[in-house]
């Protein structure tokens, strides 16, 4: 017949984790090797409380008073009852750190588990930014591609004017422009929706408004000025990993962005850096301080935007400023004015 189940039998079983870690309620036996002991111990006092009393002279006798009796059973039963006591004590200890070693077994499952779903989440959201990332360096090619071309046909068609001025007549052209205006001036107005569609950029590859917008604001000097100095700190942050459209920034109001280009600093207009990505914060901090060049670039586009928006305030109306302000050229703005500290 085998024996009770002891301590160092059944603990093993107790702390084996389950296949899965979940968290099983421990089936233990009905008798373990704490029982055993106290009944042990139980029995030997028993047994040497009843020989002392009966082998003891006197102890026999018919007369017993009460008192006698009463503490006899005291002195013969109490320790009897602290023995159980610390049975069941010991009992419950090891019951409460067996319960303790299957719940941190099923607490690491469960944050195993946890890392698992987040690597697989990552493994496959991998390829939406590799084809975002693809799409945002064909937008940037195709924008490098409309700039030199724009440039090679400004400089065909000068070449070509010239080519056509009159050998025999002194000065050329120079009567058109006898009073030195600028060839730019003499160019119709580039129209406002135009100019606030460029400053957005082409959403992708495939945009051809985007693309028509762009072409017709860089034949204005100073809206093409502007776009360069976009796109390079645009570029310059994308090496850091951030983008325009993954910032969500506080829309400021229209009438914050006219106070600004008025001329007014401080807490007045403090809302227009309402870029809230610490790590894009933090990230743009270190890179305007390491970067010289990133630095240069960065302070070249805020001067630019600066002026740009100083000149755009007077014409636009409260509509106009809101879509400025949602462009990727005012989120860069708001968020390289704010670690340049421009609203403070």
């Amino acid at each position: 017949m085998p024996g009770p189940t002891t301590d160092s039998e059944a603990a093993p079983d107790a702390a084996q984790p389950t296949p899965l870690g979940i968290y099983d309620r421990p089936k233990h036996g009905a008798i373990t090797g704490i029982e055993v002991a106290a009944i042990a111990l139980s029995v030997l006092w028993l047994g040497a409380a009843i020989a002392y009393f009966f082998m003891t002279p006197g102890n026999g006798s018919g007369n017993v008073d009460n008192l006698r009796f009463i503490l006899t059973m005291l002195t013969v039963f109490m320790p009897v009852a602290m023995i159980w006591v610390a049975a069941t004590a010991a009992r419950s200890s090891r019951v409460m750190r067996e319960e303790s070693q299957r719940l941190q077994t099923a607490i690491d499952a469960i944050r195993q588990s946890f890392v698992a779903q987040q690597q697989r989440a990552a493994i496959s959201s991998q390829p939406s930014v590799n084809r975002k990332l693809d799409e945002i360096a064909a937008v940037t090619r195709k924008t490098e591609t409309a700039l030199a071309t724009f440039s090679t046909s400004r400089h065909a068609t000068s070449r070509a004017m010239a080519s056509q001025v009159p050998q025999g007549v002194p000065g050329g052209d120079q009567g058109s422009l006898a009073l030195g205006t600028p060839a730019e001036d003499l160019s119709p107005p580039l129209p406002t929706e135009d100019f606030i569609r460029a400053l957005n950029f082409p959403e992708t590859a495939e945009d051809e408004a985007g693309f028509s917008a762009l072409r017709r604001a860089l034949r204005d000097r100073q809206a093409a000025q502007l776009i360069q100095a976009a796109q390079d700190v645009l570029t310059l942050l994308s090496q850091d990993g951030i983008y325009m459209d993954d910032l969500r920034p506080d829309m400021a109001r229209p009438d914050v962005w006219r106070q600004f280009a008025q001329g007014t600093r401080g807490r007045a207009v403090a809302s227009l850096g309402g870029i809230r990505d610490r790590t894009s914060l933090a990230l743009t901090s270190g890179r305007m301080k390491q970067d010289n060049i990133f630095r240069d670039a960065a302070h070249h586009f805020l001067r630019l935007f600066d002026k740009m928006i100083a000149e755009f305030e007077p014409m636009a109306s409260d509509a106009d400023l809101s879509a400025l302000s949602e462009t990727r050229t005012a989120r860069a703005f708001m968020l390289l004015g704010r670690v340049a500290g421009a609203f403070n």
